[in-house]
């Protein structure tokens, strides 16, 4: 019934437009004029060798714009090189960057993940989450009179008691899984996961607080006394909070695969209120890609607060650490709390044994408190970041004296 549409080929078409001009018509210099700009398309320069194609003309012309902007580009930031330090740089670039993204944030995005850039103003740990850690220190202190008696002794509680060490009465209650003479440990379900969030109270009597603090940040030393590390690096640092993007590969119990986590962490050391804090969680990372080989962690959030008894330096020290982690695995709910509950407290021994390797000298552990986060003088919300270890930095005498040099 209908027919099908014979398509002209491209040839066709324009000697069909040729034909077009000895017909006679009302507009005979009009086809004259569309014949004649087809034959510039058609043209090639090599071997016309009359004036060059249009096509032609508007490729040169491109290139040489292009060519002028991207010379100009280098020699503006050669300029800047020579005159602002890196920190300065940075700030700038953060600035012009803040400017571009209220304008255009879903373009930004798309363009960061297209060149590999990472997004420190929206992945960085702020000083909100590093306030709520505090409080919930806090809070932790004020119930650990529950399970003291007038005389300070200890009062061993039965399992699967239910003590409410909540903030706030919307949270679910804790639930304490293990309770032991120097520490405690509690879990309670996350709301729409079948997966538990965990929280550790203990004590140590034997270490400072510096050197359990530090033995916890130094990656390398940790490659040293954490025998199922595979790897951990640190992959970029923000120089305004000295948040930092770690990747860590560590081995999980056979028979499953080895698992990697890409997170970001920040610390701080609040010498008035005598208190440090350690926020990690997991985040996308361009320059990190999935790896076949291990199972890529995205669901994980730590916070290590720690209360020295007298001084930083003296022993005796409350920690707090509270844990989660979507491991992704296929065993039981059940199975996988065990591991958990039984791998805190074992890491938590490490961490205190290789903590007490360093108070006796024998290996040398990088002090964090002393070496205090990058401060940036010329105002809050700039953003910058360095991804090679020990960058040097120009012009620095007029920032704040305590800054991280970084190993």
């Amino acid at each position: 019934m209908f027919h099908p549409l014979q398509r002209r080929p491209p040839a066709s078409i324009y000697f069909y437009c040729a034909r077009r001009e000895a017909r006679p018509g009302p507009g005979p210099a009009l086809w004259s004029r569309y014949q004649w700009l087809l034959g510039w398309f058609r043209r090639e320069p090599g071997k016309c060798p009359g004036p060059k194609s249009l096509l032609s003309l508007l490729v040169s012309q491109c290139s040489y714009v292009t060519g002028q902007r991207v010379r100009r580009a280098q020699q503006i930031g050669q300029l800047y090189g020579n005159i602002y330090s890196e920190r300065a740089r940075w700030s700038l670039f953060s600035g012009l960057w803040r400017r571009f993204q209220a304008r255009h944030g879903s373009a930004c995005k798309l363009m960061a993940a297209l060149t590999g850039v990472f997004l420190w103003e929206d992945e960085r740990i702020q000083e909100e989450e590093l306030r709520r850690s505090a409080e919930e220190m806090k809070h932790m202190e004020e119930v650990s009179r529950l399970f003291h008696g007038s005389g300070g002794e200890h009062q061993k509680l039965g399992p699967k008691t239910h003590v409410d060490i909540t903030a706030t009465r919307e949270e679910h209650p804790w639930e304490m899984v293990m309770d032991k003479k120097h520490f405690k440990l509690w879990r309670r379900p996350i709301e729409g996961t079948h997966l538990f969030q965990y929280r550790v109270f203990g004590t140590y009597t034997d270490v400072t607080p510096r050197q359990f603090f530090n033995v916890q940040l130094d990656t390398e030393y940790r490659k040293k006394w954490d025998s199922l590390v595979i790897k951990l690096d640190v992959i970029e640092r923000d120089l305004t909070t000295g948040s930092e993007v770690i990747h860590w590969v560590t081995h999980f119990p056979y028979p499953m695969y080895s698992r990697d986590y890409v997170y970001v962490r920040r610390y701080n050391v609040d010498q008035e209120n005598n208190l440090m804090v350690l926020v990690s969680r997991a985040v996308d990372h361009p320059g990190i890609p999935e790896d076949p080989e291990f199972v890529r962690v995205r669901t994980y959030e730590s916070q290590m607060v720690i209360r020295p008894h007298k001084t930083f330096d003296e022993n005796g020290f409350d920690y707090l650490l509270t844990y989660s982690d979507n491991p992704q695995t296929v065993f039981p709910r059940y199975c996988v709390s065990w591991m958990v509950s039984s791998g805190m407290p074992d890491f938590l021994e490490k961490l205190h044994t290789a903590a007490l390797k360093a108070k006796r000298m024998e290996i040398e552990v990088r002090d964090y408190i002393s070496a205090k986060p990058i401060e940036n003088s010329s105002g809050g919300g700039s953003e910058g970041k360095a991804s090679m270890p020990g960058a040097e930095h120009k012009n620095e005498d007029t920032h704040s004296p305590a800054q991280l040099e970084y190993a």
